[in-house]
């Protein structure tokens, strides 16, 4: 008998009604003699709920109490779809995440899960129960209550699959599987039938928002396969693995974007060693994420400093710098906000040269102006005014052909 692991998002589990469809869901997984793990999110905007109601208590509340608040959301969650699973005669129990043995470091709000300790699990399998267990959340060894973060749930998901050996992990959600671009913005995009971990992995780092970069970076260190699927449709999604059925000639498999991007610039730093490290350690230290770094020297031996960052992280950014001005040793700050990421993604870049060119060329043709680049094997990234990012996005998915169904072929 194999076991799966099912995740289901907060959309999908919005109302009674959508918890019913989800449990029948289940229920036919059981009924072809699977062995079952579910992992839920909290409830459509709970989640959200809960936030408001923290904010209108105090604006800083304690990072531990505001994991006590929110773990309280996916607790409905997996209540009410075990009472739907048992109304329907499946037996079904609840588990909230410490209970299912996620043990996580002693990090509030964004902890990494350590170890999973999958006894009571096994425990309740054994018995022919399906485990719906509470994502986003675990427990340090101490017995601190945690969460994981943003997309926590799919990490959750992809952990119990990999502890329990499971044959699978579906990931479950409005969406029928990985598209070759945002459908929303760019009407030409398909679903792929499957892509490789690294490509997902830059997809989703790049502003791909079906998965969680943490999630495919558990799947891919413990060789789970994943499989992102509807919730509701029943069609094959897009299967995530390390070997893929690959579409012949298709050099780029996808192109994602990002909004929200400010370059920010520091001027006359001092031309040392530690110039580098000491800006980017202060900025690690509180938690600003760095993406393009590009770095020019100027006349009187001094350097500019150019970065990428979420528009979000902007002030606190300029703050932590200014108050380190005369220890890190610059002129001044200069910021840019309003700036877009545009990305193609594809494994068969590596072994055809020109497609960073070509995508240059055809921005260039369309008076699209790159602020910013950033190579990877797999992947070139371009910062761009924000106004032109659904343009270029769709430029792109068109000048790289991934609007057409190939031959596929297997990667040998």
């Amino acid at each position: 008998m194999g076991t799966i692991v099912i995740k289901f998002g907060g959309s999908s589990l919005s109302t009674t009604d959508k918890i019913k469809q989800a449990a029948c869901r289940i229920a036919d997984y059981k009924k072809k003699g699977k062995e079952v793990v579910v992992v839920v999110s909290a409830m459509g905007k709970t989640t959200d709920q809960l936030l408001q109601l923290a904010g209108e208590i105090t604006e800083n509340p304690a990072k531990r109490e505001m994991d006590m608040l929110l773990t309280t959301g996916e607790q409905v969650s997996i209540s009410l779809l075990s009472m739907a699973l048992t109304e329907m005669g499946v037996p079904a129990v609840s588990f909230t995440g410490w209970q299912a043995g996620i043990v996580t470091e002693k990090v509030h709000s964004n902890a990494r899960i350590i170890d999973v300790k999958t006894n009571h699990i096994e425990e309740k399998l054994a018995e022919g129960k399906i485990i719906v267990a509470a994502g986003f959340q675990g427990v340090t060894e101490d017995g601190e209550i945690t969460t994981l973060g943003r997309g926590g749930s799919d990490t959750t998901a992809v952990a119990l699959a990999a502890a329990i050996g499971a044959e699978r992990c579906l990931i479950c959600t409005d969406v029928t599987g990985v598209f070759t671009s945002d459908p929303r913005y760019v009407p030409k995009a398909r679903k792929l039938p499957s892509i490789s971990y690294d490509e997902m992995l830059e997809l989703a780092n790049l502003g791909a928002g079906v998965l969680h970069p943490r999630a495919v970076e558990f799947a891919k260190n413990h060789q789970v396969s994943l499989e992102v699927r509807s919730s509701t449709e029943n069609e094959d999604g897009t299967v995530i693995e390390e070997e893929v059925s690959m579409e012949k000639n298709l050099v780029v498999r996808g192109v994602a974007f990002e909004k929200d991007i400010t370059r920010l610039t520091v001027f006359g730093l001092k031309n040392e060693l530690t110039g580098l490290s000491s800006i980017f350690s202060v900025l690690a230290k509180n938690q600003i994420d760095v993406d393009i770094i590009i770095q020019s020297q100027t006349d009187g031996n001094k350097t500019n400093l150019s970065f990428s960052i979420k528009n979000k992280d902007r002030q606190a950014a300029v703050n932590v710098l200014e108050s380190q001005k005369e220890t890190i040793g610059f002129e001044n700050i200069e910021c840019e906000a309003g700036l877009a990421k545009v990305s193609i993604v594809g494994s068969g870049m590596v072994s055809n040269p020109g497609v960073a060119a070509q995508m240059f060329q055809v921005l260039a043709d369309e008076n699209i102006q790159i602020k910013m680049v950033s190579t990877s094997e797999i992947k070139v990234s371009a910062v761009i005014a924000g106004d032109n990012m659904i343009s270029a996005a769709q430029i792109l998915h068109d000048t790289f052909n991934l609007g057409t169904v190939v031959e596929k072929e297997k990667i040998q």
